[in-house]
């Protein structure tokens, strides 16, 4: 009986000990981390009151700034300023007109106050007339070359670590993450599945038109100089009703082109969580919020207690920002 029960205590303790392993490592025990457990317990607990069925556990993220690295330009933004960069000999008028001429020089004062629209009239220009094959093949090979101008590493490197646990912590609690970004929806599809574990079609963004073609016998779909839909600030709720139907349980972005959708989001009824991830760790990242051009968080910061939104601190809350740091590394 002994030899039997050795392997028996062996596999309870295992057990054990995997149902009492954190879940978030790289988030410190701070009353942050402990107000997103407390809520995902209260909402997967059945017969809580606030419990949530499984269906209805929407989480939506913002991608630049809360997912990964958004200084000292959107990834997307310098993805585009490289192909400009290429086509530029081909046309001498850009020279003229004021978007492209800043464009051109690097100004990133100037691009950040042209926002969402000016990226994508950027992204028009630069790659309309592909079809969206060619577009994803080009998205892809560019992400897995391009590297940070500060921390030289690929973009794919620099996603969060804590938040590539809470998604999975979210997951492993039945809930389905989406992405609810600014940024272009076909340039963030081919890649999101594998950096974060969200499929194509749980990725909510920025569009520009598109048509169906038949090219040389081949049927494809094209990408036009027509902006679509721009999913930033008030059109996050609305591109989230476009594409999930379901009102979220839980928000997270990091500026205040996300405060429509915390807001959204908060103000259904029973249990729901916002949260803001405040960038203030200049060392192992970057330190910004009210002044800045890119991810600026100004009424997010004023509005969050009274709101009932959680602010997160980079430097206070995360032992670890990106993947393969040790806690307390810093850049």
């Amino acid at each position: 009986m002994r030899i039997l029960t050795i392997p028996l205590l062996t596999l309870t303790l295992a057990l054990s000990l995997a149902a009492v392993a954190d879940p978030l490592p790289s988030w410190k025990d701070t009353p942050a981390k402990q107000r997103i457990t407390d809520f995902v317990d209260a909402v997967t607990t059945e017969g809580s009151e606030d419990f949530v069925s499984t269906p209805e556990r929407i989480a939506v993220f913002d991608n630049d700034g809360a997912l990964w690295v958004e200084q000292p330009m959107y990834t997307q933004l310098a993805f585009v300023l490289d192909r400009l960069a290429e086509m530029a000999s081909e046309h001498p008028e850009w020279q003229e007109q004021q978007l492209f001429k800043a464009a051109l020089e690097g100004d990133k004062q100037a691009l950040g106050e042209a926002g969402m629209e000016g990226l994508m009239t950027l992204l028009m220009a630069t790659h309309a007339g592909m079809t969206s094959a060619e577009f994803a093949e080009l998205a892809r090979d560019w992400i897995g070359a391009a590297r940070h101008p500060r921390f030289e590493r690929p973009y794919t490197e620099l996603v969060y670590q804590p938040m590539l646990e809470l998604l999975e912590y979210l997951r492993e609690n039945g809930f389905k993450a989406y992405i609810v970004s600014g940024g272009g929806i076909a340039f963030m599809r081919p890649w999101t599945e594998q950096v974060y574990g969200i499929p194509p079609e749980q990725v909510i963004g920025s569009q520009i038109e598109l048509a169906y073609e038949v090219r040389d016998g081949e049927p494809v779909i094209v990408r036009e100089s027509e902006i679509a839909f721009i999913d930033d600030k008030a059109g996050k709720p609305v591109g989230i009703q476009r594409h999930i139907g379901r009102r979220p349980v839980l928000a997270f972005g990091n500026s205040d082109g996300d405060y429509q959708m915390l807001e959204w989001t908060t103000a259904g009824p029973g249990a729901r969580l916002g949260l803001l991830l405040h960038h203030d760790d200049s060392e192992r990242e970057y330190a910004y919020d009210r002044e800045s051009h890119v991810g600026r968080l100004d009424r997010g910061l004023n509005d969050a207690a009274d709101k009932g939104w959680q602010i997160i601190s980079m430097k206070r809350d995360w032992r670890a920002v990106f993947p393969n740091d040790s806690p307390g590394d810093s850049q």
